[in-house]
């Protein structure tokens, strides 16, 4: 050993001890590797939002549609009773009637009330008043049998219609089938009322009996495109 301390050159040098590495503490995992078991709790404890229950049966668009029902057989009866006066009666019977049906469409969309029954006893209310009106007319001999038989055939093809493809959607009445419900009020009012002249009736009810045809076949080829358009859409899903 040298003075200083030095060893002397070739001698082998004592070995140094090595520090100790301190070994950093643990660090938490991410929040994002964490089991999310916390969370687990706090969906549970959510309360389920219950559905909304739908337009009871009992409604005022139901109503009306039942009291167009209950006014066909009183409209048939004062129309059989003869005289201006009954004839009168007839009139006004059927006025409301066919303002029923005008209402009972507009509050079940405006006021959500569409159920189940309005969507199948509007159409049959309807065709019972139109209908009622036609043949009573006709057994009258006051409007030729084949005008009844051409406007009954058109209503109830297309109410058939409308049963076959409901399940597949609802087809959207046209200004053409709502040009057609108004000439036909206008025409069997006219020929209901007493007074009216007889140029003025026909040339109401032909025009009636014309847009009549025309919108049962726009009708019916609607239909048919739903129809065939639906099962393509839902083989997609």
């Amino acid at each position: 050993m040298l003075p200083g301390g030095e060893p002397p050159q070739g001698a082998a040098r004592p070995a140094r001890p090595t520090p100790a590495r301190l070994t950093p503490p643990a660090q938490p995992a991410p929040a994002a590797a964490q089991p999310k078991l916390a969370a687990q709790p706090e969906l549970a404890a959510q309360p389920e939002v219950a559905a909304l229950p739908g337009p009871g049966l009992v409604n005022v668009a139901n109503a009306l549609t039942v009291l167009r029902l209950i006014l066909v057989p009183v409209f048939v009866a004062c129309l059989l009773a003869g005289g201006p006066d009954w004839r009168v009666a007839a009139f006004v019977v059927f006025g409301v009637a066919s303002v029923t049906d005008l209402l009972d469409g507009r509050l079940a969309r405006r006021r959500g009330l569409i159920t189940d029954f309005g969507k199948i006893a509007d159409p049959i209310a309807d065709k019972a008043l139109t209908g009622a009106a036609l043949v009573t007319l006709s057994a009258l001999g006051e409007l030729a049998w084949w005008v009844t038989a051409v406007i009954l055939a058109r209503e109830i093809a297309v109410t058939l219609l409308r049963f076959w493809v409901i399940r597949h959607g609802v087809i959207a009445a046209s200004r053409g089938g709502k040009l057609k419900t108004l000439l036909q009020v206008v025409a069997i009012a006219l020929y209901v009322l007493p007074g009216p002249p007889a140029a003025l009736r026909e040339v109401v009810m032909a025009a009636a009996v014309a847009v009549t045809v025309v919108t049962g076949i726009d009708y019916g080829v609607r239909a048919m495109r739903l129809h065939r358009r639906q099962p393509h859409a839902g083989a997609g899903n």
